[in-house]
């Protein structure tokens, strides 16, 4: 378990993750004393990729030992809130929000959730020199130990260190945060995947340049201006109104939703549907007869069938009947161009029937007939601009389909959380519209979205009240940093003092610890209410559960380094189990093997010692058992046709070498049996 995990990242290097991916799609280009051959690697690439000498890149210090963080493993275990997750509207629920360091959040989660993702949305610090960013480092690297695990000297080695150190708010130190996150985030994505990532000018320029190294240069979709404050902040030169949103996929061929453009969209109807009004001509003055030449022909109408909405069928074709000519001529008798070639003029047209047509001709004001098309889409594509769109003026036809952004705005976070009566406990909320438009383009019902910068919540009631909206059936996963305010409130200068007093009364007004994990958690069932009195009739499920995620205490550790199992003889003389609790343990275990938090594992009654059974894993924790409970472990598997668990999993500070013995003797006889078994046993430390 822990003592297994010290024991692995020992060996682990910064490169380790790309060497066990190359040796396991390309093992032909490892020699046999494990040298990597990058001439045949080439071989393999050359007839389809061109190969750059072109020396570009990110380079920053603490690049290496970043992406060493990104490769040890997490000595952290899941600490599941027991009496909250019971609880009837929680118990079933596949939402999440753990408590904890986002580094290792990320890593417990890659175990059951690598490639499951749909949709990340992160807030990350700004590294604006004010708020807050500092950096933590758990792993407590001694300078030699690091060069040697990073082949540098002992004096870069210890300008690492500095920067972990003392919370430095360089950006060599923000990058050094970032991108070992960045990396673990992109393995949870799926191939279809998205991150969306606000930020403002402090980083906006080395985001844009680790996620072009994280994710690649051709995956980048688009940096979303946001405006942020109406008014501006004028403590510089220009008053500043916007940040930005980042959209990166894991594919290039990533498709985006579009957004719905809502009711009241579609000023008119037919016996179709909705529709609203769009000149078929192109208005674009780059377009005419001169360079589209195949899109400038007549188009006939007849102006004698006209039904009840003022529309007239039209033709290809001249006729009789069909004898007004309409061409594509601007407003000054220029030529221009359709939209449409004759072919999609033809599948979209019915000339017998101007009400069942996608293309119809109007007579104008000016007694002239222009050509339009009956537009029934319901989506649009989401623009790059979001904005308070009543400080712009009149929208252009192209753009008059946007969605309400007035609620885009920092303050609107703002007052979204006073509405809670937790106004003062983050700078710069932001506002759940914003999160709740990149989970709408991002992600489909049924998808998992992430947020490992919960904050104050907001992703949390953003998809709560998206899947509220339409009994949608997205899934959330967040983690938060359980801070220590009382630790915040002693280092504070005077004038933060008052801030955040604020925030620790409020957390006694509701008797909860004083840790800002535990205000997030407090918005989100105050958003949950809020959510059911506005939607009652809602299908969708809002409850969540939660977890904490725990460093084992130096005197576990102590216990962990000292426990030798062939000195137990008998008895067992450390009892383990009582630092970390059965719970904890099968929680561990049960992200560790892949089935996430809301794993459906049975407990099984063994003669009075309890199993906890999971498609084909047995996991044996508690301490005591017996030789009638071993006895009934065989029973279960001669007896019972469905229970087939190939792995049986021991917590090995709670069993003595001769049980253990016992139990593999006894499971060994059923790979004679119609089973016909082989049992792995994996004791775990």
């Amino acid at each position: 378990m822990i003592k297994d995990i010290m024991n692995s990242n020992e060996a682990i290097l910064p490169n380790t993750k790309q060497i066990e991916v190359l040796k396991e799609n390309f093992p032909a280009c490892f020699k046999e004393d494990g040298i990597f051959d990058i001439e045949r690697f080439k071989e393999y690439l050359s007839d389809k990729v061109t190969i750059s000498n072109e020396g570009y890149g990110l380079k920053f210090l603490g690049k290496n030992y970043a992406r060493l963080l990104a490769s040890v493993d997490t000595t952290t275990v899941i600490v599941p809130d027991e009496e909250h997750n019971n609880k009837p509207e929680n118990k079933d629920s596949q939402n999440i929000y753990i408590s904890g360091d986002n580094l290792d959040g990320l890593k417990q989660l890659l175990k059951s959730y690598a490639h499951q993702v749909k949709c990340i949305y992160i807030d990350p610090p700004y590294n604006t020199g004010s708020d807050g960013f500092v950096y933590n480092d758990n792993f407590n690297f001694t300078p030699e130990e690091l060069a040697i695990k990073l082949s540098i000297d002992e004096e870069y080695a210890n300008r690492i260190l500095d920067l972990t150190k003392r919370g430095s708010a360089s950006h060599s130190a923000w990058l050094m945060f970032m991108y070992p996150r960045l990396l673990l985030a992109r393995d949870l994505l799926k191939d279809d995947g998205v991150i969306f990532i606000s930020i403002d000018d402090n980083e906006q320029g080395n985001l844009k340049l680790i996620c072009d190294d994280v994710f690649g240069e051709d995956n980048f979709v688009a940096n979303i201006i946001v405006q942020a404050n109406k008014r501006g902040q004028t403590y510089k030169q220009l008053a500043k109104t916007h940040e930005y949103l980042f959209v990166y996929t894991k594919n290039v061929s990533t498709e985006l939703n579009e957004l719905n453009k809502g009711e009241g969209a579609f000023d008119k109807q037919d016996n179709i549907g909705e529709f609203e009004e769009r000149e078929l001509r192109n208005r674009n003055p780059k377009f005419g007869r001169f360079n589209r030449p195949n899109l400038y022909f007549p188009i006939y109408t007849n102006p004698n069938e006209v039904d009840e909405c003022g529309y007239c069928p039209v033709s290809l074709k001249k006729s009789e009947e069909f004898c007004v000519e309409i061409m594509p001529l601007n407003s000054e008798g220029e030529e221009s161009c359709w939209r449409w070639g004759q072919d999609k003029f033809n599948r979209f047209n019915n000339p017998s029937q101007s009400m069942e047509s996608e293309v119809v001709a109007k007579k104008k004001s000016t007694g002239e007939y222009g050509c339009y098309e009956k537009y029934r889409k319901g989506t649009f594509k989401a623009k790059t601009i979001w904005y308070e769109d009543d400080l712009v003026g009149d929208l252009s036809e192209e753009d008059d389909d946007i969605w309400e952004e007035t609620n885009v705005i920092t303050e609107q976070g703002s007052k979204e959380l006073t509405a809670y009566g937790m106004g003062d406990a983050f700078d710069f909320p932001k506002p759940t519209y914003l999160v709740k438009k990149a989970f709408h383009i991002g992600s489909n019902d049924g998808d998992i979205c992430v947020d490992f910068f919960s904050g104050s919540g907001t992703s949390f009631e953003a998809l709560m009240s998206l899947n509220a909206e339409n009994n949608g059936t997205r899934r959330i996963i967040t983690v938060q940093l359980p801070e220590d305010l009382d630790e915040k409130y002693a280092n504070d200068s005077k004038t933060k003092k008052a801030k955040t007093k604020k925030v620790l009364d409020f957390l006694d007004s509701v008797n909860r610890p004083h840790t800002l994990d535990q205000v997030g958690l407090e918005r989100i069932n105050r958003a949950i209410k809020k959510i059911r009195e506005t939607y009652p009739d809602t299908t969708a499920a809002l409850g969540f559960k939660h977890y904490t995620l725990q460093e084992p205490k130096q005197t576990t550790l102590d216990k962990l380094e000292s426990f030798v199992p062939e000195n137990q003889g008998m008895f067992l003389t450390n009892d383990i189990l009582t630092d970390f609790g059965t719970q904890t343990v099968l929680t561990t275990w049960l992200v560790r093997d892949g089935y996430g938090f809301n794993a459906d594992v049975k407990a099984i009654d063994f003669e009075g010692y309890a199993g906890y059974y999971i498609d084909k894993h047995l996991y044996l924790i508690d301490p005591d058992i017996s030789k009638n409970a071993i006895a009934a472990i065989v029973d279960k598997y001669e007896t019972d046709g469905t229970f087939n668990a190939e792995n049986v999993v021991l917590f090995g500070y709670s069993f003595v070498w001769t049980m253990t013995e016992e139990l593999k003797i006894n499971l060994a006889r059923l790979k004679d049996t119609e089973k016909n078994l082989r049992i792995n046993f994996d004791v775990r430390y």
